[in-house]
């Protein structure tokens, strides 16, 4: 089918299953995060993850600055010049790692380790020699673990660059979000092509094992046309994997997206023709798409892994090096933990208050049940590798599949459902995600979200799933 064609048939989809959904970055979704979670629930689910001494973490590490504020951003970020501010934070932070650590004696090995923002090249040559000596006093990152890191081109040096290959880290993710000059004005991120191609061609000499370049689809002032040149622009690059993110348009929750002109923002149809364009030349070129939103060169892990069905997926992406237990340090920060989720509070007063009072800085999360268990083991199967084994989740949560989800079943089998538009097959030993179903394959997913059947409000809580 040619590209115009399979278009005009995922069009025809959106008018059906363009709406409100989550990304499913956990199941439960952080709406159902509550304060009876406390520092104290928290502490007690250390101890347990402790006890699992032979098994290794995943590591989130959060660094809110940035020195402006582009007008797109959803991340919890921090807008200051003020380099004393920053100084102040890093400190609190080491000692929030210390914290961490000690009650952590017999569980020290990290398999997937990240820092996120804001921007963590914001900080010093300096600064990050400093955290990552914090870090590596206490934890021990494994020979072939996932090192990451977010940098933005326009304020990460060359210095920097040769600092994180020293340091180890062996995955870069660049922000691109756009090439167009009237886009990045639009969004208040002016980063030219020059700017991004300096520092991917600076980053692919000192020979990290993979970059990966982000973009965003859904942004004002886009058009095929135009984005078609950001493609073009992107594999002349050939990154080793990259990101094309549904824009999450969510103003109600990010004071700063009130700023953006509506009226300029792509229409759901053209939208939506924006990542179809993307994933045909992606597909193309021979990369391999990884989930809902990522493609990857053949022989990179995540195309191996999603190969072999053996994708995972938490906060900090897709992943071949997930540990059992995710930690995360720094203002926002979510852990998940022993079937919990743990968030860190937003301010840096409260942070800090919390450190001065040798209390971990914990201000709301949730403890799963038996039923958020099983829901967020298929969900995670199902957005991870299109495929579930009606077997493999049988054997591990005791139930029998068929009577457990049969009103969901019949949900997605009824006429004019995911079934009946072929992008789902529902096998007597197996769910499989086929056509067009990767494309709303958060739509799948919504069917097993035993919460969304329960919010029956005008009240956003969700960007569109398209």
């Amino acid at each position: 089918m040619s590209r115009a064609a399979k278009a005009q048939v995922a069009l025809e989809l959106l008018r059906k299953y363009d709406r409100p959904g989550p990304r499913y970055t956990s199941y439960p979704t952080a709406v159902e995060f509550t304060s009876d979670y406390t520092e104290t629930s928290y502490r007690t689910k250390l101890a347990e993850a402790n006890r699992a001494a032979l098994e290794p973490l995943s590591l989130y590490v959060h660094l809110p600055f940035c020195e402006e504020r582009c007008s797109f951003c959803g991340c919890n970020v921090v807008i200051t010049r003020k380099r004393q501010v920053s100084i102040e934070y890093l400190g609190y932070l080491h000692r929030e790692i210390d914290l961490l650590a000690s009650h952590l004696p017999q569980r020290r090995r990290v398999s997937q380790y990240h820092w996120g923002g804001g921007t963590p090249t914001y900080q010093t040559v300096d600064e990050m020699r400093a955290l990552q000596k914090k870090v590596t006093e206490h934890f021990e990152l494994e020979p072939d673990a996932e090192v990451a890191i977010e940098v933005d081109p326009r304020v990460t040096s060359r210095e920097q660059m040769d600092l994180l290959k020293e340091l180890g880290f062996s995955r870069i993710s660049m922000g691109v979000q756009d090439f167009t000059p009237a886009v990045q004005a639009a969004i208040d991120r002016n980063q030219t092509e020059a700017q991004t191609r300096d520092l991917f061609e600076y980053t692919r000499r000192l020979k990290f094992h993979s970059i990966n370049l982000d973009l965003i689809y859904g942004l004002p002032l886009q058009t095929p046309e135009a984005f078609e040149r950001n493609m073009e622009v992107l594999l002349e690059l050939r990154p080793d994997r990259v990101a094309v993110y549904s824009y999450a348009y969510v103003p109600w929750v990010k004071a700063n997206q009130k700023k953006l002109d509506v009226e300029e923002l792509p229409s759901p149809e053209v939208k939506l023709e924006l990542f179809v364009l993307a994933r045909e030349m992606f597909l193309e070129a021979g990369y391999v798409q990884i989930g809902m939103d990522h493609f990857a060169l053949p022989g990179d892990e995540l195309a191996t892994a999603a190969a072999a069905r053996r994708l995972h997926r938490n906060f900090m992406g897709y992943t071949v090096k997930m540990g059992t237990d995710m930690l995360g340090v720094g203002t926002s920060a979510i852990g998940d933990l022993r079937g919990s989720f743990a968030q860190n509070v937003k301010k840096l007063p409260s942070y800090y208050q919390a450190i001065d009072a040798g209390r971990f800085p914990i201000e709301r999360g949730y403890l799963l049940n038996k039923d958020d268990r099983i829901r967020r083991d298929v969900i995670a199967r199902l957005m991870c590798n299109f495929h579930l084994d009606r077997a493999e989740v049988e054997k591990v949560h005791g139930i029998d599949f068929g009577k457990y989800f049969g009103q969901e079943l019949e949900e997605l089998g009824r006429a004019d459902g995911p079934v009946d538009h072929g992008f789902l097959e529902i096998h007597p030993d197996r769910l499989e995600v086929v056509g067009n179903g990767r494309l709303f394959i958060r739509n799948i997913c919504m069917v097993f979200d035993r919460y969304l059947r329960s919010k029956a409000t005008d009240k956003p809580l969700f960007s569109r799933t398209v």
